[in-house]
């Protein structure tokens, strides 16, 4: 039987890219788009954070997590768009990316911490959105090798790092 040491070094499911979001401005309403291109060490183009070093290049939430969110808000459904990620992924526990490097798409990435929801989630849910999002709120990344990410592109756990 592995270890819990070995089995967090292991990830054999694949993920699956299920939506896409540009913010090109604080508050700004999202940009859904089909493709994006993720440049090394900026993030990617057409985003506010594009052109930062930080550690906020790149979001992603979990594409399981918005039904979870909206029974939480009680409502029927939470679009993607309303939690102002960049990617949503399916099929992929985003919390086993840490401390790994992943691919989506042609693009490289490294996993840079958790995303913690803002107080402009009570704005967008109302009374209880900032907390229906805590635990939720998917994780952030950066860039480590520019590439197309599409609509339906893997994510996987880069092997030889």
């Amino acid at each position: 039987m592995p270890t819990v040491t070995e089995l967090l070094e292991t990830l054999p499911q694949r993920g699956r890219v299920d939506w896409i979001g540009l913010r090109p401005e604080r508050r700004a309403t999202m940009n859904v788009v089909n493709e994006v291109e993720a440049v090394t060490n900026s993030g990617l183009l057409g985003d506010r954070y594009a052109g930062t070093s930080g550690k906020r290049q790149v979001t992603l939430v979990q594409t399981e997590h918005l039904p979870v969110i909206a029974s939480l808000l009680g409502r029927g459904t939470v679009k993607p768009e309303l939690l102002r990620r960049n990617i949503c992924v399916s099929s992929l526990n985003l919390l086993a990316l840490k401390d790994k490097t992943f691919q989506i798409g042609d693009a490289v990435l490294e996993y840079t911490g958790l995303c913690h929801p803002c107080s402009f989630m009570e704005t967008t849910f109302g009374e209880g959105g900032y907390n229906a999002v805590r635990g939720h709120g998917g994780i952030t990344a950066r860039v480590i090798r520019s590439g197309k990410i599409r609509l339906r592109d893997e994510v996987f756990v880069m092997t030889n790092e």
